[in-house]
């Protein structure tokens, strides 16, 4: 039998039971309310009228008002009838009644009258003696069928409880225990379910999956081993040096140019703990100290890795890239590895020192020629020389302008190459931060009058010195100074703040410029980055150098701005230790 039809016959047979025994319940409630409503309906009624008719002979039956009393109630009794003899008792009483209306002094009449009224009151107690016998032997009979079919529905269920889940649940169990050895790669697994049902049907069909993949297994471990060839001699043929661990950190593979590299052979390395290779090496030491350190795996360094290879320095990228994967039949990621990868930059290391070195030098050879374009126009401007008209004048200005122009872009373009080189050449001494703040107000203080922007200088009677570069730290006030004065709108004021805080000294600019949008204010310390749509001139690197300056004095430069109200540049700077 099939467990479909097990569990169709099982629960249809308790359905049936339920049903049966919900219509046996209902049908002698009924039963017995039918039996109660008979005695509080027509025999209670009856017993309710004779009382007060004995009640009106009682109180004097001559009275006006008592003799309605009784007539009333008379006539409701007549039409409450219900009982054998009922009828003629009832009969009985109204034809005394009768007579005592004409003599109603007659205390014979009012007897009978009693007498009558006792005998209809006994019918009724009789009846509902009778009836509430009947009423009990009901009830008792319906307790006992409703007792025996709840029974058999328990018994029903209970045996269903207890032999339906185990017949389920078993097979279930014993399915999911191989399951659990197939997905461990145990292909030998079996199953032996000596039913003739679905978990017969079951185990066939697994038994037959068991058996296909373990030929599969077998037939493809050739191919697995052609497949691991190809991917090792990929490796090896790489130009990148490659390093491979597992999750214990042994190594699995090192390629051809990764040995060499290293100075290690093939057979001293694989299969052995990179830690015990480290201590001997010290590449390979540096190239497993992210893996050891409590950072991530996946963090790449930014600062190039140089080797000498190649008969040559050789500068490469480390990036360690884990190896997780989601197993089958799991939701979570699993580490099974990782693999540290050195990505050769040497062409583009050499391309970027020319690329400086270009810059730096045609920067150099620039200054000269502008230098002397300057003193030209000032020797021009000497009206010993000569007196010049308004146009030549006009000519000597826009000249001027573009000469300064050029020369603050080789300016820049020199600081920019002394950055990329890291050759930061620092004069680290204690300065005055008010000073500093004087010396870049002084250098823009021409732009300022230009607009009409006035200096509001907010700072404490007594300040710690700093140290820092002075000629270095002024140049970055004076570019932040330009910037917020290039700007702000004509007639406004810009807020230049010292202030101390801790063992640091910050100076703000503050203006009420137009601010700088939120999508570019992470971007605006990027090298050659400008806000798109700005008309104002600028080579893109002044806040670039400004933040690579700052920082090598172990300061912070910072920026805080709401679009359309205003920018706060700020700087902090180390105070003169004791």
């Amino acid at each position: 039998m099939t467990i479909k039809v097990k569990l169709v016959l099982g629960i249809g047979l308790l359905f049936g039971m339920i049903a049966l025994l919900t219509i046996l319940s209902s049908y002698y409630i009924n039963r017995i309310s039918g039996d109660t409503r008979n005695i509080l309906v027509a025999n209670y009624n009856t017993l309710d009228y004779s009382r007060k008719m004995q009640v009106a002979l009682n109180n004097g039956i001559e009275n006006a008002d008592q003799m309605n009393r009784f007539e009333t109630n008379l006539k409701k009794q007549q039409e409450n009838i219900t009982e054998i003899g009922e009828k003629e008792l009832t009969d009985k009483l109204a034809g005394h009644f009768r007579q005592l209306k004409k003599a109603p002094i007659e205390t014979t009449l009012v007897k009978l009258l009693q007498n009558d009224i006792s005998d209809i009151m006994l019918l009724n107690m009789q009846a509902i003696d009778r009836k509430s016998k009947l009423a009990v032997a009901n009830a008792e009979s319906s307790i006992l069928w409703i007792s025996v079919i709840g029974m058999i529905c328990f018994l029903i269920s209970f045996t269903m409880f207890v032999n339906l889940p185990g017949n389920i649940a078993n097979p279930i169990r014993e399915l999911t225990g191989s399951i659990r050895q197939i997905a461990r790669q145990n292909y030998s697994e079996r199953i032996h379910f000596e039913k003739n049902n679905e978990f017969g049907d079951l185990a066939s069909s697994f038994n037959t999956m068991a058996e296909k993949l373990q030929e599969y297994q077998e037939g493809n471990i050739q191919k697995l081993m052609i497949e691991k060839k190809r991917i090792e001699t990929l490796i090896n043929n790489m130009h990148d040096p490659v390093v491979g661990l597992d999750e214990k950190n042994v190594i699995l593979f090192m390629n051809d140019m990764a040995l060499r590299i290293s100075g290690l052979k093939k057979e001293e390395v694989i299969n052995q703990p990179v830690l015990k290779i480290a201590v001997n090496n010290d590449l390979v030491r540096m190239l497993i100290q992210d893996l050891f350190s409590g950072s991530s795996p996946s963090e790449e360094s930014n600062v190039p890795i140089k080797i000498y290879a190649d008969n040559k320095e050789s500068y490469f990228e480390k990036e360690v890239i884990p190896i997780k994967i989601v197993q089958t039949g799991e939701t979570e990621e699993t580490l099974m590895g990782n693999v540290i990868l050195l990505q050769n930059i040497t062409p583009y290391k050499e391309l970027d020192f020319a690329k400086t070195n270009f810059i730096a030098t045609v920067s150099h050879e620039l200054k000269t020629p502008i230098s002397s374009i300057k003193m030209s126009l000032q020797l021009l401007e000497n009206s010993q020389i000569g007196s010049l008209n308004e146009e030549q004048l006009s000519l000597i200005d826009s000249i001027k302008e573009d000469s300064g122009r050029l020369l603050k872009i080789t300016a820049e373009l020199l600081n920019m190459a002394q950055v990329e080189s890291g050759n930061i050449q620092l004069t680290l001494m204690p300065s005055s931060p008010k000073e500093i703040l004087e010396i870049a107000m002084n250098a823009t203080k021409t732009q300022a009058e230009q607009k009409k922007i006035q200096f509001v200088l907010n700072m404490p009677g007594h300040l710690p010195k700093v140290l820092a570069d002075t000629d270095k730290t002024a140049w970055v006030l004076t570019n932040l100074i330009s910037n917020a004065i290039r700007y702000s709108y004509d007639n406004s004021t810009i807020d230049l703040a010292i202030s101390q805080n801790g063992k640091m000294i910050k100076i703000q600019v503050i203006d009420n410029g137009q601010g700088i949008a939120p999508q570019y204010k992470e971007k605006i310390f990027d090298r050659y980055f400008r806000v798109p749509g700005t008309r104002k001139e600028g080579t893109g690197l002044g806040l670039a150098i400004s933040k690579e300056f700052i920082e090598a004095q172990g300061g912070q430069i910072t920026v805080d701005s709401e679009f359309g109200k205003g920018s706060v540049f700020a700087i902090t700077l180390n105070i003169e230790s004791d």
